[in-house]
Order: structure tokens, then sequence, then C-alpha cells
């Protein structure tokens, strides 16, 4: 058949469908064209486009993300009359990774990071606009714009801290042709996180833990207080990273103290100059004191505390010391050997007084509200946050043609709504079990054990509940609470009871794939290379943070995200947000203590934003009241 430049439609009315392959079919059809005549009246001479890359199209096999495929797209726009972008609108936003593909020293694993905030016309444009966008998008969207982000996302490129693969359930870094007692000349950095622990460091964090974990202490021995699970995370991390700054090279970027590995052990931190070393190291990583060195300057005055320090009822393990050159001498290590108590207390003193000079001029670093300041300065910070979650629902692709993309977005919604609805801390909704509709729900007495909420489904209010009982908050014993577990039936506002069933349906399935369900209600997308479905503290803050990035941040380039202005952010952010919504709108301390189960206090310190004109505007409103009646 000839080939017509504009074919005339054979239908001058159709319905529009949302699918990419569903759109496509239809206008040919429309046209009365095959896919075969359509390839033949498109391509040029000399162009490699193939009549089975349209047919895959079609059968939605493949999606357009080439910028010679997004060429051809607007080919058939002109073709059939369309409007310009009228299939790019339909294009799942996955697609631009082969954007990428002719930039220099941009990594598989960064192009995937970049490829959604790309715009669709990224590759045809200059280099310099090229250029510009990408240093856009690692400095604004990926590192979080602020000085706090600039620091971390450098201190995450230069890792150092010492491994517990053991303790932390983390896979083991494969071992290497390297001496035992080698410093980090060959392995600084190489690993991902660090080194692994040696084994008698292993052996002494294992016992430390049980020694802060154990329902009853030793016979013979005395502990004050005693570490959850949570603060146990805590504190292997950041014994981790103190080991790992003794070992890490001096001639590397972490620029560390080169102690071999196979010296590392809790007896180094009997000595002052040992802890003095280190908090003057980070002060000149950072360039200033935080109150980060203070509480770490604390653990070292609550190990060798009189009578409870586990390191002062240690004395064996000044059996592992050896001299460090520049540091530790031999004269110290034989008169920590012949006192082992009188070094507690030396260092107990030494650090006393180190922890009122670093608090003296320590600096906040890190900002809480800058991520999410158009938010709070919001005449209505929740209404404000909401956007985020309705940009979500709009790039939600089609579940029959993407069923786990769907399901991936519907989790991004659902995280974001019960963030706002419920106000709790990351711990405590990463961890909220579900109960299915069917099913019977636990007990308070069993969630008490666990120290876990539920979701679950209740027949009296006709709604979902959450009920969390009181040992599973950090604040447990606070006035709030008063030994009584929190109740609140999620209200039906927005189709969020159509989500929930939609995601325990089929959608929460999709993501586990087969793999052991932790029977938490977020559960993370199962892969072959990882198959834990739960997630931890790391993971569920950078799935919020992921969420922020794709739908809250405002893109110049794209033209998507809800908020101009708005930064990354994590969960905890969202305390801020309902604490200071609360607080403009009733100019009460204590109904924001309600809605994120704390005290008026911690509020007036740590969470809401209520600014002065904040507080002039609530009272001008009252006294405007006598001009009004006038």
């Amino acid at each position: 058949m000839p080939v017509i430049e504009k074919p005339t439609p054979l239908s001058s009315e159709w319905i529009d469908p949302p699918g990419f392959p569903e759109a496509l079919n239809l206008h040919i059809k429309r046209h009365g064209e095959s896919y075969y005549q359509l390839h033949k009246a498109l391509v040029h001479t000399g162009e490699k486009f193939t009549s089975s890359t349209l047919k895959s199209w079609l059968a939605g096999k493949r999606s357009p993300g080439s910028a010679d495929s997004l060429l051809i797209l607007a080919r058939i726009e002109g073709r059939y009359r369309l409007p310009a972008g009228y299939f790019k609108a339909k294009l799942p936003h996955s697609r631009r990774v082969s954007q990428l593909a002719g930039i220099d020293g941009i990594s598989k694993a960064e192009q995937r990071r970049l490829a959604w905030h790309l715009p669709d016309d990224f590759a045809e444009r200059s280099r310099r606009e090229q250029a510009e966008i990408l240093d856009w998008i690692r400095t604004v969207v990926i590192s979080g714009a602020t000085d706090y982000r600039r620091y971390q996302a450098k201190a995450m490129r230069d890792r150092y801290g010492v491994r517990f693969p053991a303790l932390t359930g983390r896979r083991a870094q494969a071992v290497r042709n390297q001496p035992a007692n080698d410093g980090l000349e060959v392995a600084a950095e190489a690993g991902r996180g660090g080194p692994d622990a040696p084994p008698q460091l292993l052996a002494e964090m294992r016992e430390l833990i049980r020694f802060k974990t154990a329902t009853l202490t030793d016979v013979g021995f005395q502990r004050s207080g005693v570490w959850g699970g949570e603060t146990t995370a805590q504190k292997i991390e950041h014994f981790g990273l103190m080991f790992g700054a003794l070992a890490a090279s001096p001639k590397g970027a972490v620029a560390g103290l080169g102690v071999p590995l196979g010296q590392l052990s809790f007896a180094l931190l009997i000595f002052p100059r040992v802890w003095d070393w280190y908090v003057q190291w980070r002060e000149q990583r950072r360039g200033f004191f935080t109150l980060w060195e203070a509480d770490m300057l604390r653990n070292a005055m609550a190990m060798v505390r009189s009578e409870t320090g586990w390191i002062r009822q240690h004395p064996e393990l000044a059996n592992r010391l050896a001299p460090i050159a520049g540091l530790v001498s031999e004269d110290d290590v034989a008169v920590a050997k012949s006192d082992w108590g009188g070094a507690c207390e030396r260092l107990h003193v030494h650090v006393l007084t180190r922890v009122k000079e670093v608090e003296r001029v320590a600096r906040v670093h890190r900002d809480p509200f800058e991520p999410i300041l158009p938010i709070l300065e919001a005449p209505s910070p929740v209404a404000e946050y909401l956007k985020i979650a309705e940009e979500v629902l709009k790039h939600r692709p089609d579940a029959r043609r993407h069923p786990r993309a769907a399901a991936e977005v519907t989790r991004s919604y659902l995280i974001l709504r019960l963030g706002l609805h419920l106000g709790l801390r990351q711990k405590n909704l990463r961890q909220l079990m579900v109960c299915p509709k069917a099913q019977q729900s636990r007990t308070e007495r069993q969630l008490e054990t666990l120290k876990r909420g539920e979701l679950r489904w209740s027949d009296r209010d006709q709604g979902w509940e959450v009920l969390v009982p009181s040992a599973a908050f950090k604040n447990a014993h606070s006035s709030f609470f008063s030994g009584k577990p929190f109740r609140l039936v999620l209200p039906d506002l927005g189709g969020l009871y159509d989500h929930i069933d939609m995601y325990l349906r089929q959608d929460r399935a999709l993501l586990l794939n087969g793999a052991d369900d932790p029977g938490t209600f977020f559960v993370k997308s199962a892969k072959a290379t990882s198959r834990d479905a739960a997630y931890d503290q790391n993971t569920f803050y950078e799935a919020w943070r992921l969420i922020t990035q794709r739908y809250g941040v405002f893109n110049p380039y794209t033209g998507r995200g809800a908020i101009r202005g708005l930064l990354p952010h994590g969960p905890h952010n969202v305390r801020d947000v309902l604490a200071t919504h609360i607080l403009k709108q009733t100019g009460s301390y204590e109904q924001a203590s309600y809605g994120i189960q704390d005290t008026p206090d911690t509020v007036a310190k740590h969470y809401g934003r209520f600014l002065p004109q904040d507080k002039s505007a609530m009272a001008a409103q009252v006294l405007n009241r006598v001009w009004e009646a006038a």
C-alpha cells in the first residue's frame, strides 16, 4: 500500500486509555494501519529502528526510553495529529537510564539514582545544560543541599568503621590475602563499611552486649541500665566507628591512626589519650565539636564507672594491651596492668572534665527543620505534606502492565498516609504488625511481649485500628501513656481503606515475591539478591527519603515534585510536621504532644516550630474579633 503522510482517521471520537501500549494500539487501529505500515511510514533510510521494536511496544514487553525511540514517538504524534508529548506522558518514568549512557564517570548504580529526575529531552540538550541538570540533581536531590548532608555524603564515600556482621546479621566480607595483624593500608576503604572485626574484638563486643541485654546479670557482676534492641545496634555502630578510625591508614582518605587490626580491643579504651585522639580526630573531620562527641565520652564514663562499669569489672582485658606508637607507651601498659581499678578511675575523672569542655563549645550541625521549612512555614503543614502523597498517586503505573512497580507506589503512599495519621517514631511504624480481616488479631499481652503494635480490623468501630502497647515506645514510662496502650482508628479519608485493602489483597504479596513474611504491614521488595523483606532502621529511612526525593522535591527541569524548596528527609520529620500543625491551629503544646505521643516539654524543645510571628498572628485573630464586632 502507498505511504500516506497523514492518514485520515476512521473515527474522530475515542476513549483515551491510560497506558502507553493501549493508546498506541488504539491510534494505529483508528487510522486503519498495521504496525508494519506505520514503521514503513516513519523510519527513514539508514535508521536502525526495527518493526519488531514497534511490535514489542504494542505488546507491552518494552517501552521507549532512548533518544531515538522518543524521536519515533514524536513522529507518530505528528502523523496521527496528536498533541506533542501525548505518548511521553503515558510512559513509565524508569526508562531514562539510557540517556546517561554517553556520559563518562557515571556508574550504573548512580545512573539508576539519577534517571528518575532527568527530563525527557535530556539526551537532546547541550553538554552544558546536561552538566547543569546533573549538578542540580546531585546537589539538591541526592545530597540534600544542606551542610550536614554534604558532610554526610563525604563520610559515606570514605567509610571506615569496623563491622560486626555476626552481631548485626549482615553478610561478612570476603577474606582477602591480608595478614591478621596488618593495618588497613590495603583494606582501608576497600570494604563498603570497613573491615570485619577480628575474632578477639568480636568476642569482646559479644560479651559486652550479653552483659547489657541479659535479663539477669551474672553472679558477682553489677550493671546500671539495660540495652534494648535499638540501643544495642547503636552502640555496635558507634564503637565500630571508633575502632575503625583507630585502625584506618594514616595515608588514606580517612587519615586514621593505623593501629593493626589484631591490636584492637576494648582494653585500649582505658587510656585518656585514646579518647582525646578520637574526639579531636572527629572535630578535625567535621570542623567543630557536636554533642555526639560528648555522648560518646559519656559511654566511656559508663564503661569504667565504679562497681557497674563493664570494663572495670573485666581486668583480664589488660592482657590484650600492647603499646601503640605515639599514643600508648610500654609504661602506660605496665601501670594499667598493675592497677586496673586506678586506671579506670583516672579515665573517669579525665572524661568527666572533657565532657564539660566539649559541651561548652559544641555546635548543632544538623538543623532538623531545614529540609522541611517550606512545609512548616505553610498555614496548614499537614495539608502541605499531603501534596507529596497525592503526587505519589499521580505516578502510579498501570497495575496490569507493571504490577510490581504499582505495588511499590501503593506502599509509598501508605507509608506517608500512616505516618501522618499516627505520628509514630520510625521504629514503631516499620515494626507495625498486620492482621488481615479474616484472622484473629493478637492480644495486647502478645504485642507487649513482642514490643510491637498491630494494624487490625475493628468490628466494633468498622474501621482499621492501630494498637501499640506502651512498652513498644521509646518513652514508655512518660506521663503520656501511664501504662496504657496507644489506640487509634484510622479515618477512611481520601480512599485510605481502599488502598489498604488493595495493598493487603495483592500488592504486599507481590512485594514479598515468595520471601519469608516478617508479619509487618510494610515489607521491602524482595529480590534475588536480597530475600529479607523486613525493614531495618537504615532501609526504612532510605525508603522514606527516596519517596521525598521522587515525589516531594520540586524539579524545575521536569515539572514533577509537589513542593518547591523542599529537600529530601527521613520519617522523623513527619513528627515535626504534625506538632507544628497542631501548634499553629491551637497554640497548645499539650495538644501538640498528643499528636506525637510525647510530653509538652519535649515538643517545645525538639519538635514544634512555633515562631513568634505564628504566636502573634494567633493572638491577633482573637483581638481582631473586637474590631469586627464594633
